[in-house]
């Protein structure tokens, strides 16, 4: 579904991503980890037509990724990403900020919308939460918003930028939940993470990034409990223990 061919990208003189090549086919969770810098967020983000790359190529369901053409709107209503600090219009209610997209972007029936916006919500535990504002909201539940957004545009894929890194502890495993159940659900996401505990449970693959590189990837019972490279012992040493 998602092909990368040896994808560079710098900013100004810092070479962030130095030959990055994968596969992630329909279906699979793939976790990517590695210490901040290591171009995690970048690579989701060149996915997205967010960031240009400046060599190789990706290409999402044979689609090439390319900011600067009209292919780039298909790749988005397909791709969905998910983002650190929910980024919810903070003007609209919940269910406004979940069928924007739908209505405003694929041009949908208002109505069917808001219908389909409300099942999402009460998927990720919101029902009622429907005609509040994300001000009314706990960072959790600001998250799962985000995630009924994403879910409301039918993607073949969902972005997972440290989805859980701007919450406090005890609302991370309500963000957790529902991408466990939408995992189960057979959706496909590529997710930048710092929850080993997640990664090992519901990942199909862990990657694992540093200084822009690829240094070991493979199923999470290997990676994070024999990992075979040096970098990745001392990442995983570190992240346990904090």
């Amino acid at each position: 579904m998602i092909s990368i061919r040896n994808l560079h990208k710098a900013f100004g003189a810092n070479e962030v991503l130095k030959g990055i090549s994968l596969e992630v086919t329909q279906g699979e969770v793939l976790c990517i980890i590695g210490p901040s810098g290591s171009g995690k967020s970048t690579i989701l983000r060149c996915i997205n037509g967010l960031e240009s790359y400046d060599q190789g190529e990706i290409r999402v369901d044979r689609h090439l990724v390319d900011r600067d053409t009209k292919e780039i709107i298909w790749i988005r209503t397909h791709v969905c990403m998910v983002f650190q600090r929910f980024n919810l219009f903070p003007h609209r209610t919940v269910l406004e900020n979940v069928i924007e997209g739908p209505v405003f972007v694929k041009k949908e029936d208002r109505a069917q919308a808001i219908s389909r916006g409300r099942e999402l919500l009460k998927q990720v535990g919101l029902a009622k939460k429907a005609d509040a504002y994300p001000s009314q909201l706990s960072g959790g539940q600001m998250q799962r918003v985000a995630i009924a957004r994403a879910l409301a545009m039918q993607p073949m894929a969902i972005l997972f930028d440290e989805p859980t890194s701007a919450l406090d502890p005890e609302l991370v495993g309500e963000v957790l939940s529902v991408m466990r159940n939408l995992a189960e659900q057979g959706m496909t996401m590529l997710v930048v993470t710092h929850e080993m505990a997640f990664a090992k449970e519901v990942a199909d693959r862990v990657i694992f990034l540093d200084g822009g590189l690829i240094v070991e990837e493979g199923p999470p019972r290997e990676i994070l409990a024999t990992p075979k490279q040096d970098r990745t012992r001392d990442f995983l040493r570190r992240v346990m223990h904090a």
